[in-house]
């Protein structure tokens, strides 16, 4: 019985006509088994699986599809570079059928000669696709799509992703494209990959703890592409439906890094020379289902990096770099502390000839940040930034209550002379500054008292700051939360005391010249916090600057 349902079956699924037929009603494939005992037939109907193998789209049984695919992968009977370049359609198609194959359990591939394999020795390759796959041992490439040495650049990591060693990925797939020809790249991700669940898991625990090991900073890299599908899916998805989604996220999220960070793809692309697609194979059916192209593709071709940012920054920035645009500058900001999160920095040792470039050609900071002088805050360190990316001034609080004018003066030098574009003031968590200010402001009520020293005058200096934190906050509030609080409200502050007295800064926020962002560092974390640009910003650039209060004297006596 088994072995009739089997033949029908066999029919089915290797021929187009029979198929067509069956689809049209102009014939019924049907089942029976004679009995000898009794001189009649059993009559089984059609096969359980009649429906599903109605869409096969095999033409040819096994034992003749052999020969002709032999014959059609490659004048040596492999694909070499003596062949002609496969265009992206054609490789796409290639790659489904290999999988259909594969899926029906009519692979064709068999075993591989001497002959061929002399024949890729002597004519080199030229892989029809490159494939950027996962490393699950369940989710063999060559194997899913029925093909031989020659046909695939295969390259294979735990979650198919650029998150780590992406200048290995991004530079594997412009050389097979650019040298070997190949028109068609496939990023492919897998149903149930432990990888994805994993970043999952850590997303979902909060983890934000630096790595232990180099899983635990593979997962955090990851951790983005849950995250992104967490906000899609909303909260009332499952933790399957989650992993799910994410899997194909993470496929897109790939695909979006190759074309964000390699002019050479984008080119191509650009041209029609080369078609960038993702996939998910299904480990329950062993199909593929093909997602087509990025839905930011169009978007990501205006792109203008060319180097992935562990690459990047291998070189030094100076004076004969170009004028790094704001939103740039932020974007290098975030994942700088993306990388110092993850415990994947990438800045590495500076060497001699790099400090010479900086002596010989000069300085030219993407970025000024005014900082705190906490020690626990290496600016540097915790952007992932080498000698020449930052321009930075640091006191107790990033504040400009006093010295304002040594800051002020600072940053007009750096946005002027050296055309930095970008001003980032960053506060922290458990600021000592702002806690003694605080403190002082919550006893002072109590009972006044006089500033003894500096550190009184430079904490009494910062009142403002606690007392518009006491009024948002409220009563009831504690002087912890206030604190808390206070440490967000002095980031606007130094924003807005920058536009309010320096009329080159106010004016060139004022044209577009010139950025002024803030954010809080979380000291537990690690990561930090991007607030923007302040609430105030539009009224203070509209208005006119006034001088810095330590300056006033100055000036009138010169």
């Amino acid at each position: 019985k088994v072995n009739v349902f089997h033949s029908m079956n066999f029919l089915l699924k290797f021929s187009d006509s029979i198929r067509e037929a069956v689809k049209s009603g102009q014939v019924q494939l049907q089942g029976g088994i004679y009995h000898l005992e009794t001189g009649k037939v059993e009559f089984l109907g059609k096969s359980p699986v009649q429906s599903e193998l109605l869409s096969s789209t095999a033409s040819i049984p096994p034992s003749m599809t052999s020969m002709v695919e032999r014959e059609s992968r490659g004048l040596h009977g492999v694909r070499t570079a003596a062949d002609e370049r496969v265009p992206s359609d054609a490789a796409l198609k290639m790659l489904k059928a290999g999988n259909e194959r594969f899926a029906t359990g009519a692979v064709t591939a068999g075993t591989t000669s001497g002959e061929m394999r002399k024949a890729l020795v002597k004519y080199n390759q030229a892989p029809h696709s490159a494939i950027l796959g996962c490393a699950d041992s369940r989710v063999p490439v060559d194997t899913v799509f029925d093909a031989t040495p020659g046909e695939l650049f295969v390259l294979r990591n735990a979650g198919n992703t650029c998150t780590h060693a992406e200048g290995s990925i991004v530079g594997s797939l412009e050389f097979c494209t650019g040298k070997l020809g190949s028109k068609l790249i496939l990023v492919l991700g897998h149903t149930q990959c432990g990888a994805i669940a994993g970043a999952t898991a850590t997303h979902q625990a909060g983890a934000t703890n630096a790595p232990g090991c180099a899983l635990e900073g593979l997962l955090q890299g990851l951790a983005v592409v849950a995250k992104d599908a967490s906000e899609q899916l909303g909260p009332g998805a499952s933790q399957q439906e989650l992993v799910a989604h994410a899997v194909k996220v993470n496929v897109f999220h790939s695909m979006d890094f190759l074309l964000k960070f390699s002019e050479p793809l984008r080119e191509l692309v650009r041209k029609g020379e080369l078609d960038i697609q993702g996939g998910i194979y299904h480990l329950e059916t062993g199909r593929v289902e093909f997602l087509g192209q990025s839905p930011r593709q169009a978007e990501l071709l205006s792109s203008d990096l060319s180097l992935p940012p562990s690459m990047a920054l291998g070189a030094i920035r100076t004076s004969q770099d170009g004028i790094v645009a704001p939103k740039l500058a932020l974007q290098t900001l975030k994942e700088g502390n993306e990388r110092f999160v993850v415990g994947a920095p990438a800045a590495g040792k500076v060497h001699r000839s790099m400090c010479e470039a900086l002596a010989t050609k000069g300085q030219a900071p993407h970025t000024a940040i005014v900082g705190c002088a906490d020690s626990r805050c290496p600016l540097e360190t915790l952007f992932d930034a080498l000698p020449g990316d930052l321009f930075v001034l640091r006191n107790a609080g990033n504040t400009c209550t006093h010295a304002e004018g040594s800051i002020l003066g600072s940053l007009e030098f750096c946005t002027g002379a050296l055309n930095t574009q970008l001003i980032f003031v960053l506060g922290h968590t458990n600021c000592g500054a702002i806690k003694g200010a605080t403190a002082a402001y919550f006893a002072a009520k109590k009972q006044p008292t006089k500033a003894n020293n500096a550190l009184d005058v430079l904490l009494k200096g910062l009142d403002t700051v606690v007392a518009q934190a006491v009024a948002e906050a409220g009563d009831k509030a504690t002087e912890e939360e206030v604190a808390g609080l206070a440490v967000k409200l002095n980031v606007f502050h130094t924003m807005n005391f920058l536009m309010q007295h320096s009329e080159p800064i106010r004016e060139k926020v004022s044209r577009g010249k010139l950025e002024i962002h803030g954010g809080v560092y979380d000291l537990k974390s690690g990561r930090v916090e991007f607030l923007g640009c302040s609430p105030s910003q539009s009224k203070l650039v509209a208005g006119k600057s006034t001088v810095a209060p330590s300056l006033k004297d100055k000036m009138h006596g010169a």
